[in-house]
Order: structure tokens, then C-alpha cells, then sequence
């Protein structure tokens, strides 16, 4: 993607991440696709070997998720269940949240309407 490209692109994701008894809770806002595939994946599980072994999405912040968001939401549950740990996804919009249910995925990671209930549960 050029700079102009990247320049016109409406609303990138920016990552916005807190601790909250010992979970890492990310806050995201933007639109996940395959543009911003690496920094999805190092918002969830960060960059070094030890990805955080319970983690909450907050995708209230976000617009738009394709495939890409999906696949790095499986891998991000299947490293933490390694990890004896989990993920969770709160705060999800009609689009996303619809798009979780079509794909299954709310089935084996809970979905939640807030970060505080997704953090509590």
C-alpha cells in the first residue's frame, strides 16, 4: 500500500492496551483487515514469545473485520488455551458481532456486551 493509499484509508486500527487484574485488555479502534494483519496479531499477543495468557478484545471501537480478523482471533484462542489461559471479545457491533456468529467463532470464544462484564465473567 502506498502512502497515499494508506493516507486515504478511512480509519486505520490503532491498539490501545491496560492490565485489569492481571488480564491484558485491548481496546481497539479502527477496521481489521488484511492491511493491518501484523498489527492485530501484536495488539493481541504482542511481539515476544510469551503472548499474555488471558486476554479481552474490546472491538467496540471497531468497524469493519474481514477474514483476517477472524483467522488471528482463532490463533490468539488457540495460543492462550495452550498457555492454560483465554480470550474473550466484548463490546462487539451488530456488523461484528453477526460476523462471529456466521463463522462460528462465538461459539468457542465468549462474546460479551462490555469489557467489564468480559473481564468479571
Amino acid at each position: 500500500m502506498t502512502d497515499t493509499e494508506q493516507a486515504d484509508r478511512p480509519d486505520p486500527l490503532r491498539a490501545a492496551h491496560r492490565k485489569v487484574g492481571g488480564i491484558h485488555v485491548v481496546t481497539l479502534h479502527g477496521e481489521i483487515d488484511h492491511d493491518v494483519e501484523g498489527i492485530f496479531r501484536d495488539a493481541l499477543l504482542g511481539t515476544a514469545e510469551a503472548a499474555p495468557a488471558r486476554i479481552v478484545a474490546d472491538l467496540s471501537g471497531v468497524s469493519f473485520m474481514d477474514s483476517t480478523g477472524i483467522n488471528i482471533l482463532i490463533a490468539t484462542h488457540l495460543r492462550t488455551t495452550q498457555a492454560q489461559g483465554w480470550v474473550r471479545i466484548a463490546g462487539a457491533q451488530q456488523p461484528i458481532q453477526r460476523l462471529l456468529q456466521v463463522t462460528g467463532v462465538d461459539a468457542f470464544i465468549p462474546c460479551h456486551p462490555t469489557t467489564e462484564q468480559a473481564v468479571a465473567s
